[in-house]
């Protein structure tokens, strides 16, 4: 797992070890990044399933309560099966500005 900051957004780049092991280390880690807005970055991984999407689901519902932006870039799953209350897009740049849109919608009070 790999940890880098860009401003107030941290970046969680996971390349070898399980979802569930990656989901137990962030609630672990989380009062390191728990200000700011998260992208976990799953590209290096193969196919992902629904279900290992599902374990980001408490984590982004309680990131997202908090008024910070939780998003997973990964392009090895059907978006057409994700469930609404989590963001999963296929690039970075797609998270970064799924980012920057909340923050804006945030500033005007939505």
């Amino acid at each position: 797992m790999i940890f880098d900051q860009d401003g107030n957004i941290s970046i969680i780049t996971q390349e070898k070890a399980t979802i569930i092991e990656l989901v137990k280390k962030l609630q672990a880690l989380y009062p390191k990044f728990e200000n700011n807005n998260i992208i976990v970055n799953l590209t290096s991984l193969s196919k992902i399933s629904l279900e290992e999407i599902v374990e980001f689901l408490q984590l982004s519902n309680i990131h997202r309560a908090a008024h910070h932006s939780f998003v997973i870039v990964t392009n090895k799953v059907d978006f057409d099966s994700m469930p609404d209350e989590i963001l999963v897009v296929p690039t970075l740049q797609e998270a970064y500005d799924i980012i920057e849109m909340e923050e804006m919608e945030r500033d005007l009070g939505f």
